[in-house]
């Protein structure tokens, strides 16, 4: 028997999952839950993570003294945010958070040194202003105090191993999301960033998933696949290569795994990117908004005192199945708008490009089958740009995250994808992240046995294609 010890780090929440492996199965519990802090500084957003790591101690004192000792410790978090390590090994700042936007604007600041095109075929990743390079072009712009005072940055999972463990590693999946890693080499593009003004020196070695950190207190500590989507893409249940994901939830990010890097003028045209998997894979993937659309209209909802239940919301969709209005979840109107339930009666239209809601009033069940259908659209449309890039013929859509406990979207994709959709697990971060740490510790041999424990151990279910949606 086997304790692994995940901490699962979001955005706005993080937990600890206890997993048991015997007998060639494993069993998963979570045992403890911590908010992800963000704190505010002269009008400035930070990520509190020494409130993170005391979260973690209070967390291992508890399975201390409940008799539990994991045999090792693995972390995942989100990426492109990181922390400034001192001469003295001290933090000389918190971490700015992605949701600062202080680096707005910032990429086509950078654009005027090296064109778009170039820093997307030099490093394959998508143009998103708060990915690593821009913050760390605007915290040289603005001769940041605690940048320049660095002997070394640590990106997010990293930072939080090393208040563990005193020890410092630049793991691959997070590093990759940077904007700044060379695809081909797997290391940083040092001459890029000296091209933008950037110190190289503070930068370390890339190392791989799977690599020991330290140790705390005698517990292995463990840097597994550190970026949470390439911990959740380890967890897809594939029998084989031929698939498609999709991890679902505020976002969804739809890909497929390949052994190389696809960069061309096409992949960046179409804003796909290119980041790093486990055993030296590359996630080629699309972001596309997903339930923040829903999220958005049920804040509006709550407000005017309707709080619908996600399975309130499922028949609601579900009673219009055949509403025809559709809208598309990418238009930058519902990336932050006052109101999402307006801006959805703005834009929903039929085929015939007529805008619905002039026509007659939208009902909140219109509008939920309108964002269910739409994203099933919208996941046909990226699955077709993934079936022109892939090197293999996708058979199936494999559904994690959250997201993956929707049946009736499920078996709407499943129709307007024409293939067989396969939903589970819902935890699929916090399995990824144990299934690294298994391997490490020789109870499993490869992604694939991996994925087959997983097939064996967690309950998945199959969406086949209808002619209409039931």
């Amino acid at each position: 028997m086997n304790h692994f010890l995940a901490f699962d780090c979001g955005a706005t929440s993080g937990r600890a999952v206890l997993a048991v492996f015997e007998d060639g199965s494993f069993r998963m519990e979570e045992v403890y839950r911590f908010p992800s802090e963000m704190v505010e500084r002269d009008g400035r957003m930070y990520w509190d993570v020494r409130a993170m790591y005391r979260h973690f101690v209070a967390c291992l004192d508890q399975l201390e003294a409940k008799g539990i000792r994991p045999d090792s410790i693995g972390i995942d978090t989100w990426g492109v945010d990181f922390g400034c390590i001192g001469a003295d090994g001290s933090l000389t700042g918190l971490p700015r958070a992605y949701r600062d936007p202080y680096t707005v604007g910032v990429p086509e600041k950078v654009f005027t040194r090296i064109p778009r095109e170039q820093l997307y075929a030099r490093t394959g990743i998508q143009i998103m202003n708060f990915n690593t390079v821009f913050q760390l072009y605007a915290q040289t712009q603005a001769q940041d105090p605690a940048l320049k005072a660095a002997e070394c940055i640590l990106f997010m999972p990293d930072l939080l191993s090393y208040l563990l463990t005193g020890n410092k590693v630049c793991e691959y999946t997070d590093a990759s999301t940077s904007g700044m890693m060379d695809q081909a080499t797997r290391q940083f593009n040092k001459a890029l960033l000296q091209e933008l003004g950037i110190r190289t020196d503070i930068l370390l070695p890339i190392v791989a998933p799977g690599t020991k950190v330290g140790e705390y207190k005698g517990i292995p500590v463990i840097a597994v696949a550190g970026h949470d989507t390439a911990s959740a893409i380890a967890a897809v249940p594939a029998s084989d290569e031929q698939f498609a994901y999709l991890s679902s939830g505020t976002w969804s990010l739809m890909g497929i795994e390949v052994p190389e890097p696809v960069i061309n003028e096409e992949s960046a045209r179409l804003n796909f990117t290119n980041e790093g998997g486990i055993e030296g894979t590359t996630r080629f993937l699309k972001n596309i908004t997903g339930m923040w659309l829903l999220e958005q209209c049920r804040k509006v909802w709550k407000a005017q005192g309707k709080d619908y239940s996600y399975p309130e919301l499922v028949e609601m969709a579900r009673a219009e199945k055949d509403f025809s209005g559709r809208i598309n979840p990418d238009d930058p109107r519902f990336a932050a708008p006052e109101n999402m339930v307006e801006e959805i009666l703005r834009s929903a239209q039929d085929d015939k490009g007529v805008i619905l809601n002039e026509v007659k009033n939208l009902s909140d069940a219109q509008i939920v089958s309108c964002i269910y259908h739409s994203l099933a659209d919208r996941y046909k449309e990226v699955l077709g740009m993934l079936q022109g890039f892939a090197p293999f013929k996708i058979e199936k859509l494999h559904i994690i995250g959250g997201g993956s406990a929707n049946d009736l979207l499920n078996q709407w994709t499943a129709d307007a994808i024409g293939i067989p959709v396969v939903a589970g697990p819902t935890e699929a971060t916090a399995i990824g992240n144990v299934m690294l740490q298994a391997k490490a510790a020789g109870l499993v041999k490869d992604r694939w046995e991996m994925r087959h424990m997983i097939a064996r151990t967690v309950k998945v279910k199959t969406f086949v294609p209808a002619l209409s949606s039931e």
